[in-house]
């Protein structure tokens, strides 16, 4: 049950989490009522449709509690499951089991509601051969797992951070003075990855013969879309961005674009509904 993700400090998570929860005082709640004895028998289960993502990390919250937890875990993360589906059944110290219950549930709610957004834009656009990619919209401290969320549900992690791509946006144009002279510049840097905003048409050329590797098709109609994707003919990567729907996401699909990224994946994806129920023995 070990999680390994690169670039996230599992244990300095949890610690960070629970001390948050705990501050100076502790669980005085549990404390106040739980026997230090008592042992907790429960079941993780969700009351959504959902696809699982986080379940290591919540057990983890438990473990770091009462490391002598039992915990089987019933699904896997990436898996799609119905509602009412049991997710996880664990056995410890009640105190222990309690403390972590809010953090635990909390951390995968959140992971399996990103999962859950992002499967159904994945299938609102299967098919068309069109790669769905996640941003840089994501909660401070948080994006490794939030993008490791997406990759449960099915989409492609897009820019990690500032370093592993350049992005040349409209900002970045206007500083520069024109979008030829931003993809030189980044280019005369070494920057292998060159990817460039456009929102119109006439700005695909200049970028092209500039050495731009990568074109963003900003808030673009599917019919301005085509022709751009006509216009560009296979020369590099297309992605359409902005204002992305569950509702526009095929049309946008259909033509022909390389990649759709949508922000509101980890920007605006509802929290899964889970919960842990006691179950005496």
């Amino acid at each position: 049950m070990a999680f390994d993700l690169p670039g996230f400090d599992l244990d300095g998570f949890v610690r960070a989490t629970l001390a948050e929860d705990l501050g100076a005082g502790g669980d005085i709640t549990s404390a106040a009522v739980i026997p230090a004895d008592a042992r907790f028998a429960g079941v993780m289960d969700s009351r959504d449709a959902i696809v699982v993502a986080g379940l290591p990390i919540a057990a983890a919250f438990f473990r770091a509690l009462d490391p002598d937890v039992v915990i089987e875990l019933l699904t896997s993360d990436g898996q799609r499951v119905a509602v009412g589906s049991d997710l996880m059944r664990l056995s410890g110290m009640a105190r222990g089991m309690l403390t972590a219950e809010r953090s635990a549930l909390n951390t995968v709610q959140h992971l399996s509601g990103i999962a859950t957004l992002t499967r159904a834009y994945v299938d609102r656009i299967a098919g068309t051969g069109a790669i769905l990619l996640d941003t840089r919209k994501t909660i401070p401290g948080l994006r490794s797992l939030e993008k490791y969320a997406t990759r449960m549900g099915g989409a492609t992690n897009h820019r990690m951070g500032l370093w592993d791509a350049a992005m040349i946006k409209d900002n970045h144009v206007a500083v520069a003075g024109s979008v030829g002279t931003a993809v030189e510049r980044a280019k005369a840097a070494g920057i292998a990855r060159i990817i460039v905003e456009v929102d119109r048409v006439d700005q695909i050329e200049p970028a092209l013969a500039a050495g731009a590797t990568h074109l963003l098709l900003d808030n673009m109609d599917p019919p301005t879309l085509r022709g751009a994707v006509t216009l560009v003919g296979g020369r590099v990567p297309t992605e359409a961005s902005g204002g992305v729907t569950l509702e526009t996401i095929r049309a946008i699909a259909e033509t022909g674009v390389t990649y759709i990224s949508v922000g509101r994946l980890t920007q605006s994806a509802p929290a899964a509904d889970i919960g842990l129920d006691f179950q005496p023995r």
